[in-house]
């Protein structure tokens, strides 16, 4: 078998005919031996009748969502080529063989573009056309290095090994999303065909919710890509905390007509806090995307502490404990030569800041490194579990 078209559907009964119909006739133009399934995720109307009537191969996909139903479909395709398009009408289908030739000439995902074909008038929402998709698109660019210009593309083609390689667990809308940033972390062979949408010939409204859908596609790209999330907003905070946190060890800071003292050292030292912690949750969120299965077999996966051990944790988080305890030392030291009265706070808040920044640091790592010794724990009975 050439290629499997996986159409899924919900409650599609005035589209899904003429979507079937066009694929078929495509296969027979090509001399292509194909299948079309319809991978039905609860429909109310005649969809199901229609699929079987027509020759489709129906699948029953119980588990709403619009990720669960191509997962079905798909896991039922026989071909090595797959390509799945949305049943309303907007795509056409005589693309189908287009993108079955670049994915024999090695691209191992090919997606639509719509930017780069044609959008047809009232197919696409103005706000979808010059914002969302735009926007999205761009970021997933960015955080990803995925050369494609249409990530949300409804249309589009892969091999089966490429899809049985991405692991994909997305259960909504955000699959697209996901198979896109997958095969881009995996430095898959990435293509894209322009392609034509029109509008759509439902008379319902569209399932797809512009702002809640957005948000998880934006939430999905975000999740993946903790460098964007925690790493460099956590490296930048800390380096201007820990610049001026060591400006104003050396006494006030005078800019003009502003006094920069013991209060915005205060501020610094929480800065450093909020970065350390900000660092946590990036190694956490690698630890655990690559135990889930989101970044399993890519570069995410490997550690960026590969050195770091629950001991060496130990030894760093107990040596600042140690540092912060030795400062409230002396400085209760100080206060008790004093008869423990009143200290000058210019002086004695210089100490108290770093001690508590110190010993704040110290538990976080050790609790961190304890928290991180628990995942490779359940990393590596998972694994033994799936051998």
């Amino acid at each position: 078998m050439d290629v499997s078209v996986v159409l899924p559907c919900l409650n599609e009964a005035r589209t899904l005919r003429a979507c079937i119909g066009t694929i078929k006739d495509s296969f027979e133009i090509h001399g292509l031996l194909g299948e079309v399934i319809v991978a039905d995720n609860g429909s109310s109307d005649e969809s199901r009748e229609i699929a079987i009537r027509h020759g489709a191969h129906l699948v029953i996909v119980s588990k709403r969502g619009y990720g669960n139903a191509l997962r079905g479909g798909i896991e039922e395709a026989q071909a090595r080529y797959i390509v799945f398009g949305d049943a309303d009408g907007s795509y056409d289908f005589k693309d189908v063989p287009r993108f079955l030739d670049k994915l024999r000439q090695g691209d191992e995902l090919v997606m639509g573009n719509r930017f780069k074909g044609k959008i047809h008038d009232g197919a696409m929402p103005w706000l979808h056309r010059y914002l969302g998709n735009p926007v999205l698109s761009a970021i997933g660019r960015l955080f990803f290095g995925a050369h494609v210009g249409d990530f949300h593309c409804g249309l589009r083609g892969f091999s089966k090994d490429a899809y049985q390689r991405m692991e994909l667990r997305s259960t909504g809308m955000e699959f697209a999303t996901e198979m896109v940033v997958k095969a881009a972390i995996m430095e898959m062979r990435i293509g894209e065909i322009p392609i034509e949408l029109r509008p759509d010939g439902r008379d319902r409204p569209p399932h797809l919710r512009t702002w809640r859908d957005g948000w998880r596609h934006l939430r999905f790209m975000i999740l993946m890509c903790p460098r964007w999330l925690f790493w460099l907003p956590s490296l930048f905070l800390f380096v201007i905390s820990l610049l001026s946190a060591i400006a104003l060890e050396l006494g006030a800071l005078i800019i003009g007509p502003m006094r920069f003292s013991i209060h915005t050292l205060l501020i610094a030292g929480t800065g450093m806090v909020v970065s350390v912690q900000l660092m946590t949750f990036a190694i956490y969120s690698e630890r655990l995307a690559s135990l889930i299965g989101l970044n399993r077999k890519s570069k995410l996966r490997k550690s960026r502490w590969p050195c770091w051990s629950l001991e060496l944790g130990l030894l760093v988080g107990i040596g600042l404990i140690a540092i912060g305890m030795g400062l409230l030392g002396w400085l209760t030291l100080k206060w008790s030569k004093s008869q423990f009265g009143p200290l000058e706070p210019e002086i004695t808040m210089r100490v108290a800041i770093p001690a508590v920044v110190s010993i704040t640091h110290g538990f976080q790592i050790v609790f961190g490194s304890f928290f991180l010794s628990f995942l490779s724990l359940a990393r590596s009975q998972l694994r033994e579990s799936e051998s």
